[in-house]
C-alpha cells in the first residue's frame, strides 16, 4: 500500500489549492501508474526495461536505423544512457550497431531479425496491457480523453513557441 501512496502524486493535492494544480497532478498520478504497470509487465514477460523496449521502438519505425544522436534526441536522454542501452540490446543480438557511412564517428542502429520478431511480440503484448487498463473508459470517453489532451498538447506547444 506505501508503493501506491508513494506512485500517487494527487495525494499531495489540497480542495483548496487550484484545479490547475490538481488535475496536473491527478494527471501526473495516472501516467505514472500506467508507466509502472507497463514496465511492471515488460519486466514479468520479456525480461526488458521500458527504455529498451522504447528504443526498439524507435528503431522499428525506421527499418534503416538510426544514428546515436537521433535516437537520443528522440528518447530525450542522453547519448552515454542511448550508448549503455544499445550495448545491453547488442549483446542479445537484437540490435546491430553500423559505422556512419560518411562519418566513421557516428554509428547507425538498426533491429536485427531476431530483434524485429522480438519486439513484434512484445508490441502486440504492450498493445493488449494498454487496452486493458484504460478498459474502464468507454470508447467515447477515451475519445474525449483524447481530444482533451490533444487540446492541452496544441497549448503547450503555442506556449513553448512564444518563449
Amino acid at each position: 500500500m506505501s508503493e501506491i501512496l508513494n506512485a500517487d502524486h494527487e495525494y499531495r493535492a489540497h480542495a483548496d489549492q487550484h484545479a490547475s494544480l490538481r488535475l496536473w497532478l491527478r494527471l501526473l498520478s495516472c501516467t505514472t501508474r500506467v508507466e509502472d504497470k507497463i514496465r511492471q509487465k515488460l519486466r514479468e514477460s520479456f525480461d526488458i526495461t521500458l527504455p529498451r523496449f522504447d528504443l526498439m521502438a524507435q528503431l522499428e519505425r525506421h527499418p534503416d536505423g538510426l544514428s546515436m544522436g537521433e535516437l537520443s534526441r528522440r528518447m530525450m536522454v542522453t547519448g552515454g544512457n542511448i550508448t549503455t542501452i544499445v550495448d545491453q540490446l547488442e549483446k542479445e543480438k537484437l540490435v546491430l550497431r553500423q559505422v556512419g557511412v560518411n562519418d566513421r564517428r557516428s554509428f547507425t542502429v538498426k533491429l536485427t531479425k531476431a530483434g524485429r520478431e522480438a519486439f513484434a511480440d512484445m508490441a502486440f503484448a504492450h498493445e493488449e496491457w494498454v487496452a486493458d487498463i484504460f478498459s474502464g473508459l468507454s470508447n467515447n470517453q477515451q475519445s474525449h480523453l483524447y481530444t482533451l489532451l490533444g487540446a492541452m498538447k496544441k497549448n503547450l506547444q503555442k506556449q513553448e513557441e512564444m518563449t
